[in-house]
């Protein structure tokens, strides 16, 4: 058991009376609601503060380190996107131009927009057969490195949402010739370097600051994630500075207790577990390899924990399979596109819960075989080429970064002046002064201060005939644009 977790529920059985925060004052019987009061707790003696830790906190956090080959890690309990804004922002000053891959979390844009970075993006390869974004290509890194010599950071994702791995090593080799830091978020991959069936983490492969959400693909509590720092390319004490500003001043120990367990589990007894998870996988794997229209989609570097379940060429779209196993198999899916749904994995699934996948899925095969006995033939998502080409990210042109279109707006709405709500369908060739992306992921589909394209038009169309929640827009069916240009 983790040292914290022990000592925390020691406090909770003493006869300490706490006259301190927090208001329940560690009564388990105050709402009897059930939840974990007598382990809730502030920076009280004994306990170290996350803040200048020195103590158990610190200790713990040395322990993650360990864990994952980093030379300093920090615990955060405002998710991953408290590591990636902290990073972002310590690894930049105001008005830095920043290369940063197009298929990044929202968290990446709103450190642009708060340290008035410019970004120069980065656009993955893109995987036809499964209609996936595919990896970071080392030869666009080191293009746009040299034809920008003053970048001052460059973020990755990796491995994405949909378990693509890019080749962080020889990335973080060109960025590194640059004498500037390489920033990977690997929320996704907590999990990584714990088995050889999964890559190895990005920490290992020499990038300056990783970024794990533990509660993503470990047993962890949501919320709780790792910023890890290496090397002596970034200033470590400019980005601890701007995690104890982002992150709250009264960190829960609930969740700080949950990270430690977390990390204890995988020292004591970790070979264990993935062994038994990575049987599992291997087995769920195995049995649907022989479904007949559904089909497991991967990439050749891939996490293969993830379970993507691709529709192409069935006549269904993603959205209509999760609806189906929801509805119908009471399974929950992670997230759903056009084209595929993606099942998540981890070390605490059942042999249970991935035998009642394995048996919706074949239903709903035989369901399609049906339709396709009926009908003669399997029909059409009704997509052209050119549709399915646009679910692939857009390449776009950035006329503003998200701080100057911001000061622009907000002038012209001050003014009454040129800032308006049009519909998507005269959009095309104004300058967004809004997001708009589906979440999961929440990989921005437009970004305030590009201007909006055709294809992009089509894509939020397409994607709201589907069913889908475009969020980030005030109104829907239209964009705040600026008509000034």
């Amino acid at each position: 058991m983790g040292l914290l977790y022990d000592k925390l529920t020691e406090y909770r059985d003493s006869d300490f009376y706490g006259f301190h925060m927090p208001g329940h004052k560690r009564n388990e019987k105050v709402t009897g609601a059930g939840l974990p009061y007598g382990i809730d707790i502030t920076e009280i003696d004994g306990f170290d503060d996350l803040h200048h830790a020195k103590g158990i906190l610190h200790e713990a956090q040395k322990r993650a380190a360990d864990l994952y080959g980093s030379d300093e890690t920090c615990f955060l309990i405002n998710g991953s996107t408290s590591g990636i804004l902290s990073a972002v922002m310590g690894c930049t000053e105001k008005g830095d131009k920043i290369l940063v891959a197009r298929n990044c979390h929202k968290s990446v844009y709103h450190a642009i927009y708060l340290n008035e970075l410019k970004p120069v993006y980065l656009y993955p390869d893109f995987c036809d057969e499964f209609e996936l974004n595919g990896a970071i290509r080392k030869e666009d890194v080191e293009k746009a490195l040299e034809d920008h010599q003053d970048i001052r950071a460059v973020v990755i994702v990796s491995p994405t949402y949909d378990g693509v791995v890019s080749d962080v090593e020889n990335i973080a080799g060109i960025v590194h010739k640059y004498g500037i830091p390489l920033i990977v978020d690997e929320a996704h991959g907590a999990h990584f370097g714990f088995h050889p069936y999964f890559p190895q983490n990005s920490v290992s492969k020499g990038a300056d600051i990783v970024i794990h959400s533990l509660h993503k693909t470990l047993p962890a509590l949501t919320q709780t994630a790792l910023l890890h720092m290496n090397g002596n390319i970034i200033d470590r004490e400019e980005v601890r500075s701007y995690l104890h500003m982002i992150q709250t001043s009264s960190p829960s120990y609930v969740l700080m207790a949950g990270i430690d367990e977390c990390v204890s589990m995988i020292e004591e007894k970790g070979d264990q577990i993935f062994s038994e998870y990575v049987k599992l996988l291997e087995y769920t794997r195995g049995k649907l390899q022989s479904l007949k229209y559904l089909h497991l989609a991967e990439t050749e570097c891939y996490d293969r924990s993830k379970l993507v379940i691709s529709v192409k060429n069935t006549g269904w779209t993603g959205i209509m399979l999760k609806k189906r196993l929801l509805e119908n198999y009471h399974l929950q899916m992670e997230m759903s596109t056009g084209s595929y749904v993606l099942a998540m994995t981890s070390v605490a699934d059942t042999e249970e819960g991935m035998d009642r996948l394995v048996r919706a899925l074949y239903g709903i095969d035989k369901e399609i075989e049906r339709e396709k006995a009926l009908s003669g033939c399997i029909r059409t998502d009704g997509k052209t080429d050119e549709q399915r080409k646009i679910t692939s990210l857009i390449k776009a042109e950035c006329v503003y970064n998200s701080y100057e279109i911001a000061k622009i707006m907000k002038k012209a709405r001050k003014n009454n002046g040129e800032a308006c709500f049009l519909p998507w369908d005269v959009c095309n060739g104004y300058i967004s002064a809004e997001y708009a992306y589906l979440y999961p992921p929440g990989i921005p589909l437009v970004v305030p201060g590009e201007r909006i394209s055709y294809k992009v038009i089509e894509m939020l169309k397409m994607y709201d005939k589907m069913g889908f929640d475009i969020e980030g827009l005030k109104r829907h069916g239209k964009i705040e644009v600026w008509t000034g240009e």
